[in-house]
């Protein structure tokens, strides 16, 4: 079992990759280098100093303003470095190993949970799913299953095929409308982070999430049915769901059917 001092400090560990993931989010649309270059604030440019960039502690201490210019500083910060921060602790605690930084299938998931997050905010805010995250982390998946034996890459590849194939032929019916051609990628992406049968599951949890809150945007008039829908949300959040449940919801629901 993990000790306090563990948990701790894998909660920090979470904070700090929650805020190099806002980082991603900022820099990538601006097209400006992920790694090269000191943190400054969107707004007046103004590089930031260290003890203005801890993570959830700065903006508390700040009050949610930049320190040069005072403009207010996105929520969106503080709430994925603290949600990052929760879901590192949750994949440790699911784990349950002791020594936590050597173990292969935490820092899988960490690595999993990291990108999904990226191409959940930029989806949300921008309404694209880049092709560079969706390819390289297929690529270092299926790699890594074929060293270690996680999961059998033939059930990777069907279940890839099976994810951006479901997308695909959306694609083509709609001409684009419905779906656009990150979604497809991202859906082998999906395929190759859950295999078959599993990712069929993501798509369902995936498909009724987003028909209940577009039904409740409607019903509140903040949406219409010719609304933009993000979806790489909605199928990262399904993503989730059955990379930690998907067994036992498949289990559950075939007993229910006996």
């Amino acid at each position: 079992m993990l000790n306090i001092i563990q948990y701790i400090l894998v909660f920090i560990l979470g904070l700090a990759i929650g805020s190099f993931l806002n980082v991603c989010v900022w820099r990538k649309r601006k097209n400006i280098s992920v790694i090269q270059g000191r943190s400054m604030c969107p707004n007046c440019q103004v590089f930031i100093s260290w003890f203005d960039n801890i993570p959830l502690l700065s903006f508390i201490l700040l009050r949610g303003k930049c320190r040069k210019c005072f403009k207010k500083i996105s929520w969106q910060y503080p709430i994925i470095e603290l949600i990052t921060g929760l879901l590192f602790l949750f994949i440790a605690w699911w784990h349950q190993q002791q020594n936590i930084f050597l173990n292969l299938e935490m820092i899988r998931d960490w690595l999993i949970v990291s990108f999904l997050i990226f191409i959940f905010v930029y989806d949300l805010k921008y309404k694209e799913i880049l092709t560079l995250p969706v390819w390289f982390l297929s690529a270092l998946l299926f790699i890594f299953s074929l060293f270690t034996g996680w999961n059998i890459w033939y059930k990777m590849l069907i279940g890839a095929l099976v994810g951006s194939g479901f997308f695909f032929f959306q694609y083509i019916i709609s001409k684009g409308k419905w779906i656009g051609g990150g979604d497809v990628r991202l859906g082998f992406l999906l395929g190759i982070i859950l295999s078959w049968p599993n990712i069929l599951l993501a798509l369902f949890v995936s498909y009724i999430l987003g028909a209940l809150l577009g039904l409740y945007l409607i019903i509140k008039n903040k949406k219409n049915m010719k609304s933009e829908v993000p979806l790489g949300v909605y199928l990262t959040i399904g993503t989730f769901v059955t990379m930690f449940w998907g067994e036992k919801i498949i289990k559950w629901y075939i007993s229910f059917l006996k």
